[in-house]
């Protein structure tokens, strides 16, 4: 039995099945994707890694319920500037360590830009197999800054070095598992030490780059890393809902059981949990965890105050 399942019946159809907390998807991009559609393929909250801030700050009712990072922020001519994907209203450039306000192309500026639209998260791109990345210092003083209003800092981090600078700099969280190069056990270690949080998008690789993500996020988590569910959609064709290859892929690093349902239900960069919808899954939890990552794959998104618990 799962620790945070419970057996209900549904008011309106008299069904009965499983109730779980809220899915979360801990990576999506709100601009490529119809999040709509998301909550009746059992998501009912999403973490937007990159987009709009002023966008995003509009999306304030209704599921799946949106929290932000706002822009990217990056060095000039850095990832991912100058992608299709990427409108000039997702991507801010800093090119200049100041901690004052109001300084322009300043630390300190790029992120009160995303704190004062709403941001939950905010998001440094050092993809250094895309281009040129923050220095030590502009990504020292984006940390200040983000900590002085009270926001955790998630990196995309490839390339030569980069995982390895994010741990040393203390960013709170890897938008990917990382795939790219070979991480040593003593750095996976130190990232787990850390209390750094890693959100899985393991489904968007595939050959080598997918057998490393997988590898690395397996030994992190035997080392006390805590993982999130998150799939970068709007990153190629995945599925509106919960996605059972990323679940199946996450079983496959070792993430089973009660750890796969925390990576779904994590209410990170939120303390608590919403409790005003549940996942629904009809019938009982599977007997063989094997099966867990289908099952859970059938969620949909309804109102708790619908569902009555049984014994």
């Amino acid at each position: 039995m799962l620790t945070a399942a419970w057996p209900v019946r549904r008011h309106t159809t008299g069904e009965t099945g499983t109730a779980l907390p809220a899915f979360i998807d801990h990576h999506v991009h709100a601009h490529l994707v119809d999040v709509h559609a998301l909550p009746a393929g059992g998501i009912a909250g999403v973490l937007d890694l990159g987009g709009d801030p002023v966008a995003l700050a509009r999306r304030t009712t209704g599921l799946p319920r949106v929290t932000f990072a706002g822009a990217f922020l990056t060095a000039p001519g850095g990832y991912p500037s100058g992608r299709s994907w990427a409108p000039d209203a997702i991507v801010h450039t800093v090119t200049d360590a100041s901690p004052h306000p109001g300084v322009p192309g300043g630390a300190r500026t790029a992120v009160d830009a995303q704190a004062d639209a709403g941001a939950a998260v905010i998001k440094v791109a050092l993809n250094a197999d895309a281009g040129p990345v923050l220095s030590d210092a502009v990504l020292a003083a984006i940390l200040t800054a983000a900590d002085e209003r009270g926001l955790p800092v998630v990196a995309h981090a490839q390339g030569a070095g980069q995982v390895e600078r994010a741990i040393d700099a203390g960013v709170a969280a890897l938008a990917h598992a990382p795939s790219d190069l070979s991480l040593s056990r003593r750095l996976l270690a130190r990232a787990a030490d850390a209390g750094q949080i890693w959100i899985s998008t393991l489904d968007i690789h595939r050959g080598s780059a997918r057998a490393r993500a997988m590898g690395h996020l397996a030994a992190f988590a035997e080392r006390g890393g805590r993982v999130l569910y998150g799939t970068d959609l709007g990153n190629g064709p995945l599925p509106l809902g919960v996605n059972r290859r990323e679940l199946l892929a996450l079983q496959e690093a070792g993430i089973r059981g009660d750890a796969l349902v925390a990576s779904l239900c994590d209410p990170w960069p939120a303390r608590s949990v919403t409790d005003a919808v549940s996942s629904f899954i009809a019938g009982p939890v599977p007997t063989d965890l094997d099966q867990l990552a289908t099952w859970l794959s059938r969620a949909s998104v309804v109102p708790t105050e619908e569902l009555t618990r049984v014994d």
